[in-house]
């Protein structure tokens, strides 16, 4: 039953309240207001129900609903009189209930002490809010007696005891607790019975749910036997997809779209003839039966299923609460959830927003499905899955899919009926959602509700494993280092919390650092440029772990306790050693819990080679504040612009484009250019546009290279040595010397780039040795430079460092420092801890809805309004005093509400507001708002109409011809292009139905596309590791050649010469250059595009 306190305070009937949401989810509509609910209560539910059903066949509404139904209600008063007298609740029928057969009622009895009371069926379990609470003594039973007995012919009767502690609330409306509960009584577990009760020839079946505080345990097997329970029935159907493995069983789910399974699917012996089919063609067979039910690109088709590759189950659920389940689909990256679970007991959900302006609705008001699924978890076959644990990924990402939201939440298997699943262990059985929350980290100690998902959200970060036995390492806890005053006093920041230089970063030994692979970035190796590198592990498997990675990003689960930071390696410490500082524990354990944890050290990134680095609209403003002239900017622009543009005709050009958007085509186009291909082939020709277009298209945002620029990850000097303002940098070529500029992104205010000295301290040798790539600051001064740029840490951030000749000679720092000037914000909270388990993950539903359908929009109105108002400050004269002064003050009151935003999720929880007096109306051309718009003269200005006078080129394809040496028609070949007509054919399917995803699953699909292709031609994932005939690999790559390209020149579309790059392109490539009579010069991307920076 849904629940009414969400839609106003008014409660009205069930059929009702579906009538409502109906038309308004229909019409997008708001709900209706709480006066009028009120005037729909007092008409009674049958006159209501008539008026909302002569509503609800409206075609369009041309008045808001609300008054529409006013309008009614006023005409039938003034037309019939005063409304029909309801019924109260203790006055309807009996077998008024929907579950309870006419002419028989059901009685539950207790007997608590001398107290025994009686209710009707239709109060079991389905009470409306009307209704009153039974009177339960205020002392706590020694035991408590449930009697269930029918008064119809037939009818048995059913006796159990449970606990002293586990007191019963019969229809209590979610979130009403009794005053007069025991202070002493435990918190109660969750009870699911299943009744049977024969009247004559009916078969009835009942769920009492004795749940006062809606927390997720399993049913207790020993009732049910007390009971003589019998297990529900499910369709032969249904049963016959327990006994398949899970991800066979979710594709069928897939597979059957809509329809029930029942309904696409007619004997459960088709399902078990399957059963035992590989995974490929298991998926065959259930496409070739149940394809026609989805679109093409709800399939899931994969060559090799059995890799290492994690599986993702996806379920859509719609406003009405219908569910759509997707995949599996494979991917790369894995979560700690997923490793201590297994993939299939997770489920990735996403709720619908559907295009409605959520923040018109009133506050914590969401369609009444999604809190029923919230409360009672989603059905996967035979299988319970439950609200487990969400994470916002706003701020990772832009949304890409308008009517889906960006929040991830995940569901966890709590229980099953599936027969595969009953002689198996698994972790979570016969635990609550909140036990079950526990295995991974004591986050019950936390304070509020906020911190409690911010922090169980870590097991949602994308890791890798690090191989080592937890057991058998010290992990130590150690001080953090204070920030000091010039007299030697401790710092304390507007919260009164302790100002500390060493905030997020810690130490690990460089026997388990040497463990760490390198090249890891979010969770993932980021080796796939790096073919060399990738053939050089083959041969020699620790060639590139001699020197460990100077930090590592991570995550630690340990013995309830749970930590994240990074760590520097330090040669210092024992073999098997980890410290940790006080600010890098965010959860604590709990000495008393006797739950079993899954210890795991977790690696998100380690610190690695720096990548081309361009400028920012952010960093550019700042930096024309500090003094840098436009002709700077200018010149670093004409000189990127002209790279882009001379790409089709000057092979340097075209080499550094290709290398720097390498991401966009796997470096197919730098490695056809290495080859010795020429420029005028068609299909390089195609990419080098497209490239070049994407190159200009980021020069027009800002994104301008400038050389002699990195992003380095931040950590703290274990040496002591540093001074206020000093900084140590380790590069390629070991530590430099100089000065530097320092900024972290996103900095929004004057002072928020650093002027540094960098020097060398030959003692931080002795703690890293040879590892490279990052920046040491201070332990000395009253408040960290970190923490000056924009409120940084050290526990992964990435910091800006330019050694620019150019710009060290023109910026002059601000001797302003960035420090709020925002009152502490004190936000009430009941404590976690006072909260019972339904309570709790009431909370939690709450903060997901809302993080889902009303978060907050004040970190982009703050930023826009900032560049606007920034904006007309740059172009503003020096003499115009009183104004520049005005509009200062507004852009250090939008800093503060800026940064107090990126910080409330994690902090505080609340919601940060940005005034309307500093909300801007009017833009600068350069942002691209559609309406609202000036012409902007700064130098972000300047730099869009410069990119944009370059005018949007547009390819002129010429004729598709093929090179020379690749038209080859020998008996091998000819033999191979037959295979490959029809495998292109099923290609070009394939991939059409892979780009009707959207968003990161439509580049994952059309990778696994690829890769499926791949392995047909190679026997292998990559050309450099298959174990065919080189030969035979060239002829056939030449056949494929030859069958896509005179597909091409059939259909005019260069495009189309992809495939032929994409699959054999490495073979392709290799067979040019020994063509040439040369050998391949084997060096790794990373050291070209320094070369050719």
């Amino acid at each position: 039953m849904m629940n009414n306190g969400t839609s106003g305070v008014v409660p009205l009937p069930q059929s009702v309240e579906e009538l409502i949401q109906k038309i308004c989810l229909a019409q997008k509509q708001p709900p209706l207001l709480a006066t009028t609910r009120l005037l729909l209560e007092s008409v009674g539910e049958p006159a209501a129900l008539c008026m909302l059903q002569d509503i609800d066949s409206r075609v369009e509404f041309k008045r808001p609903f609300d008054g529409i139904v006013v309008w009614m209600i006023n005409n039938y008063l003034a037309n019939e009189g005063p409304p029909p007298k309801r019924l109260s609740p203790s006055s309807q029928p009996q077998n008024c209930s929907p579950l309870t057969p006419p002419g028989r009622s059901v009685c539950l009895m207790t007997k608590s002490q001398d107290e025994t009371v009686a209710i009707s069926a239709s109060q079991v379990g389905y009470s409306s809010p009307q209704q009153h609470h039974l009177p339960r003594s205020p002392v706590t039973p020694r035991s408590r007696t449930l009697r269930l007995m029918t008064n119809s012919q037939g009818a048995s009767s059913q006796v159990f005891e449970q606990p002293a502690t586990d007191p019963v609330d019969y229809g209590s409306p979610q979130g009403h607790h009794p005053q007069n509960r025991s202070p002493h009584t435990a918190p109660r577990r969750y009870r699911t019975v299943r009744l049977m009760m024969n009247s004559q020839d009916d078969t009835v079946r009942r769920s009492l749910v004795l749940d006062q505080q809606r927390t997720s345990r399993p049913p207790d097997n020993s009732v049910v036997e007390m009971l003589g329970v019998t297990e529900e029935r499910f369709s032969p159907q249904m049963m016959a997809l327990g006994e398949l493995e899970f991800r066979k069983a979710f594709l069928i789910l897939n597979y059957i779209g809509p329809k029930k399974l029942e309904e696409a699917i007619s004997s459960a012996d088709w399902i078990r003839k399957l059963k035992d089919l590989a995974m490929v063609d298991f998926e065959s067979e259930v496409w070739k039966r149940l394809g026609q039910n989805v679109n093409d690109s709800h399939r899931c088709k994969y060559l090799d299923w059995d890799c290492a590759k994690t599986c993702l189950y996806h379920c859509h659920v719609s406003l009405d609460g219908n569910l759509r389940f997707e995949g599996p689909y494979l991917d790369a990256t894995r979560t700690h959830l997923q490793r201590v679970l297994g993939d299939d007991n997770v489920l990735i959900v996403k709720f619908a927003e559907d295009g409605y302006d959520w923040k018109s609705f009133p506050r914590n008001y969401y369609p009444p499905a999604y809190h029923k699924i919230l409360k009672e978890g989603i059905l996967v076959g035979l299988r319970r899955y439950r609200f487990f644990v969400f994470k916002d990924g706003r701020k990772e990402a832009k949304k890409k899919e308008q009517n889906i939201s960006s929040v991830r939440c995940l569901f966890v298997r709590m229980e099953s009926s599936a027969s595969l699943d009953k002689n198996q262990e698994y972790l979570l059985s016969g635990k609550t959602v909140q036990e079950a929350r526990s295995v991974f980290m004591h986050v019950h100690t936390l304070p509020n509700v906020p911190k409690y998902m911010a922090r169980l959200s870590l097991i949602l970060s994308k890791t890798v494993k690090l191989a080592i036995n937890l057991a058998d390492v010290t992990v130590q806890r150690i001080d953090d280092i204070p920030c000091l005053d010039e007299n030697g006093n401790y710092v304390y920041d507007k919260d009164g919390n302790l100002c500390i230089h060493t905030d997020g970063t810690g130490f690990i030994s460089e026997d388990l650092a040497l463990k760490c692979p390198k090249n890891v970035v979010h969770g993932s190796y980021h080796n796939k440029e790096n073919t060399e590198v990738t053939i050089l592990n083959m041969i020699q498997p620790d060639a590139h772990f001699m020197e460990p990675p100077l930090l590592i990003q991570f995550r630690l689960f340990h013995n309830g306790s749970a930590a994240k930071g990074t760590l520097l390696v330090n040669k210092k410490l024992h073999h098997g050693t980890i410290q940790l500082r006080d600010s890098m524990i965010k959860v604590n354990p709990d000495p008393e819990s006797s739950i079993f944890t899954n210890n795991s050290l977790e690696v998100v990134a380690t610190s690695n080679r720096p990548r081309r680095v361009s400028l920012s609209r952010y960093l550019i403003a700042l930096l024309s504040c500090g003094g840098v002239p436009k002709d700077f900017f200018m010149d670093a622009l004409k000189n990127a612009l002209e790279d882009a543009q001379s790409a089709f005709t000057n092979k340097r050009a075209a080499f550094r484009v290709s290398l720097n958007r390498g991401t966009m085509d796997g470096l197919n186009a730098a490695r056809m250019i290495s080859s010795g291909i020429p420029l005028d082939e068609s299909f390089l020709q195609n990419q080098l546009f497209i490239m070049s277009k994407e190159e200009k298209k980021g020069l027009k945002g800002g994104k301008i290279p400038v050389n002699d620029c990195y992003y380095l990850m931040g950590t703290a000097d274990p040496t002591g040595i540093l001074e206020k303002g000093e900084v140590c940098i380790i590069l390629d070529n070991g530590q430099i010397s100089g000065k530097v500029l320092v900024y972290r992104h996103p900095g929004l205010h004057f002072g928020d780039i650093h002027l540094l000295n960098a020097r060398y301290v030959k003692e931080l040798e002795d703690f890293v040795g040879q590892a490279k790539y990052a920046i040491f600051f201070p332990c000395k001064g009253p408040r960290s430079l970190s923490d000056q740029m924009a409120g940084g840490d050290l526990d992964g951030d990435m910091y800006f460092v330019s050694r620019n000749s150019q710009l060290l000679h023109y910026f002059e720092e601000s001797s302003d420092r960035w420090t709020s000037k925002s009152s502490p914000r004190s936000v009430s909270y009941k404590k976690q801890g006072e909260l019972s388990d339904g309570e709790l993950e009431e909370k939690l539903h709450q903060l997901f809805l809302r993080s889902t359908f009303q978060p907050s929009s004040s970190i982009g109105v703050a930023a826009d309004s900032w560049m606007a108002i920034m904006d007309r400050y740059l172009t503003l004269e020096d003499s115009n005093l009183t104004e520049k002064a005005h509009m200062k003050e507004n852009i250090l009151l939008l800093i503060d509400i800026y940064y107090d935003a990126l910080d409330a999720p994690k902090k505080s929880g609340e919601q940060i507001e940005v005034p309307e007096e500093l909300r801007v109306k009017v833009f600068p051309h350069y942002m691209e708002k559609k309406e609202n718009s000036y012409k902007s003269t700064s130098i972000l200005g300047t730099i869009f109409d410069f990119v944009e006078s370059y005018g949007e080129e547009k390819f002129s394809q010429k004729e598709i011809r093929k090179l020379p040496s690749f038209m080859v028609n020998t008996p091998e070949v000819e033999a191979f292009k037959e295979k490959w007509k029809e495998l292109y054919e099923k290609y070009r399917k394939d991939m059409s139905n892979a780009l009707n995803h959207s968003g990161k699953e439509r580049n994952d699909a059309a990778d696994e596309v690829i890769n499926y292709y791949k392995q047909l031609l190679y026997g292998a994932a990559e050309f450099e590791e298959s174990k065919r005939p080189l030969r035979e690999i060239y002829d056939e790559a030449l056949a494929i050649y030859n069958v896509t390209y005179d597909y091409a020149i059939e259909k005019r579309e260069v495009k189309r010469c992809g495939f032929a790059w994409k699959v054999a392109g490495s073979a392709l490539s290799k067979l040019y250059t020994s063509e040439l009579g040369e050998k391949p010069l084997c060096c790794a991307p990373s050291v070209l595009k320094e070369l050719f920076s």
